[in-house]
C-alpha cells in the first residue's frame, strides 16, 4: 500500500509540474525564451522546436533574439511565429529574428488571468483523479492482499493530505502568476 501512496505522490507532483509549463509559456508582457516552447518549425519535414534549431536570448526585458544555425531556416521560423497564438510579429535582418514583446493591455491581462485560472483547475482536477485512482487501487489492494480496514482507513487519510497539499500547491502558483500578469 505504500507504493500506492509514493506514486500517488509522484503523479501529483507531475501535475505541478506541467501547470508550472503550461504558465511559463504565457506572453506576461516580459520575454522569456520559454515563450516559444510551443512553437515547432517544419524542417526537412520534420516538427522542431525552434530552441533546437537556433539560439534564443534575451538581451532586454521585452526582446527575444533568434539566432538560427542554419540561415536558410528564417524564413520558416517567422512563418511558424506568425502562425502561432503568441501574437508578436518577428522581424528580420536576415542573420536573426527579434521578437519585441509589447506592453500588456488591461483587457489581455484578464483574459490571462481567466486563462491561468482554468489551467489551475484542470490541474487540480487531475489531482483529485489521481486521488480517485489511488483510493480505488487501495481498496483492490485491501481486498487482495488482506490488509485491515484500519491500514486501509490510514492510508486513505494520507492520500486525502497529499491531495490537499498538491492543491493549495496549485493554487499557490496560479496566485503567483496571477500577481505577475497583473503588476507588469
Amino acid at each position: 500500500m505504500r507504493e500506492i501512496i509514493e506514486n500517488s505522490e509522484l503523479n501529483m507532483m507531475k501535475t505541478i509540474e506541467v501547470v508550472k509549463k503550461e504558465f511559463g509559456s504565457l506572453r506576461a508582457g516580459r520575454a522569456t525564451p520559454s515563450l516559444l516552447d510551443r512553437i515547432s518549425v517544419d524542417y526537412y519535414g520534420t516538427p522542431t522546436p525552434i530552441n533546437q534549431l537556433a539560439t534564443v536570448s534575451v538581451p532586454e526585458a521585452r526582446l527575444l533574439v533568434i539566432q538560427p544555425w542554419d540561415k536558410g531556416i528564417i524564413a520558416d521560423i517567422e512563418r511558424a511565429i506568425m502562425k502561432s497564438d503568441l501574437g508578436i510579429t518577428p522581424a528580420s535582418d536576415g542573420n536573426v529574428i527579434r521578437l519585441a514583446v509589447p506592453q500588456l493591455t488591461e483587457e489581455r491581462r484578464k483574459e490571462l488571468v481567466k486563462f491561468i485560472k482554468k489551467k489551475g483547475e484542470e490541474g487540480k482536477v487531475a489531482i483529485r483523479n489521481v486521488r480517485r485512482d489511488t483510493m480505488e487501487q487501495l481498496k483492490a489492494e485491501e481486498k487482495n492482499a488482506g490488509y485491515s480496514e484500519d491500514d486501509l482507513k490510514r492510508y486513505q487519510e494520507e492520500a486525502q493530505k497529499l491531495t490537499d497539499r498538491y492543491v493549495k500547491e496549485v493554487d499557490k502558483v496560479v496566485a503567483e502568476k496571477e500577481k505577475e500578469i497583473m503588476e507588469i
